[in-house]
């Protein structure tokens, strides 16, 4: 990754009619010349998110036991706040990788602690964070509202119950696996998407993002 300063990422495009409304804000490019600040970003909010991550991890069996009874893919409903490190890299940073890279240092920090799900915690964030990655990348990287961050949460849910059918859930009906990418999806469009988009405004809100488009994007509507 190509190191370049740390000024804000500012290049933009119209996603939409031409209102700054209706338009994402790009990083700068090339796409693959990393800043040291978006390597640094990217580590933090991994970081901040793989603690996160591991407490959701020590109270995720007690909500998990009462609601899959008797419809065991149920419990994808509560597998949404895994997800949300890869869309919320991927709408700060906005370069490729930014997202599989968040997600994948939550992984690893949330193994730390130690969790019940042990290295497989790693494959899956990776396999998560692809999910993510790859909706970004049919954007073309350059849309960023509400609506890619839904679809980037929403994509890593059958990535995630893919993984899974080889390991954890290998013994279920092809029913029950296509029920539970189905819930994954949903999950994660809810959680991770919304909940990410509203998290990336709220850090820019807060000033934590002038480096980045979202911080520009913050500023632009402030202005208009």
């Amino acid at each position: 990754m190509a190191a370049q300063t740390d000024a804000p990422a500012t290049a933009d495009a119209t996603t939409g009619a031409g209102s700054s409304r209706t338009r994402s804000i790009l990083a700068t490019r090339p796409l693959m010349g990393w800043r040291t600040v978006d390597i640094l970003t990217i580590a933090f909010l991994g970081a901040a998110m793989g603690i996160a991550f591991w407490g959701w991890g020590v109270f995720y069996n007690g909500p998990l036991s009462a609601i899959t009874f008797g419809f065991a893919p149920l419990g994808g409903l509560f597998a949404g706040p895994w997800f949300l490190a890869g869309v919320v890299g991927g709408l700060v940073v906005r370069r490729p990788g930014a997202a599989l890279f968040c997600e994948v240092v939550a992984a690893l920090v949330s193994m730390i602690p130690g969790t019940e799900w042990g290295a497989t915690t790693l494959v899956s964030g990776i396999v998560q964070g692809l999910g993510t990655e790859i909706a970004f990348a049919l954007l073309g990287y350059r849309a960023f509202g509400i609506a890619a961050a839904m679809l980037a949460g929403a994509l890593a849910g059958p990535f995630a119950a893919a993984y899974e059918s080889f390991t954890w859930i290998q013994d279920w009906s092809l029913a029950w696996k296509v029920a539970y990418a189905g819930v994954l999806a949903l999950s994660g469009a809810v959680v991770a998407g919304a909940g990410g988009w509203l998290l990336t405004r709220a850090l820019a809100v807060a000033g934590a993002l002038g480096a980045f488009p979202a911080g520009q994007e913050h500023r632009e509507t402030r202005a208009v």
